[in-house]
């Protein structure tokens, strides 16, 4: 695998915005924003912040996986969410996959997402370390 690459998910928003889901430079890793909305894009559980989370999280791991990397790599971790009462749901989530990680984290309220359903919205650094693959 070369150094730089570009992971797309093949989604429209990609080419209409033009942008990519990831972007690995070297041994660094960028995830843009993800939101739960699944592969025939519908939004995975409504109203369930919790369970967006986690299904955000596990769509990041995979993007990670085709990147050269996994959730081990991550070391940041920025969380967007709709309504701030809605953060020990979305710790609880984010607590399981990175209990014995720790990467750097923030956690904001917005005002909205682009549809009314979505909750959360998380972007995520990763850095492969030299002597990793």
């Amino acid at each position: 695998m070369g150094k730089n690459l570009k992971v797309n998910s093949g989604t429209t928003w990609e080419d209409l915005v033009g942008y990519s889901r990831a972007v690995r430079v070297g041994n660094q890793i960028f995830i843009s924003g993800t939101t739960a909305v699944d592969e025939h894009n519908k939004i995975v559980a409504p109203g369930n912040p919790y369970l967006q989370t986690k299904f955000i999280l596990k769509k990041i791991a995979n993007t990670l996986e085709k990147a050269g990397a996994s959730i081990k790599h991550v070391v940041r971790t920025r969380m967007y969410v709709v309504e701030i009462s809605m953060w020990e749901d979305v710790g609880r989530a984010h607590g399981e996959f990175f209990k014995e990680i720790r990467p750097a984290s923030t956690l904001v309220e917005i005002s909205q997402l682009i549809e009314p359903d979505l909750l959360i919205e998380i972007e995520v650094d990763a850095i492969i370390p030299n002597d990793s693959k």
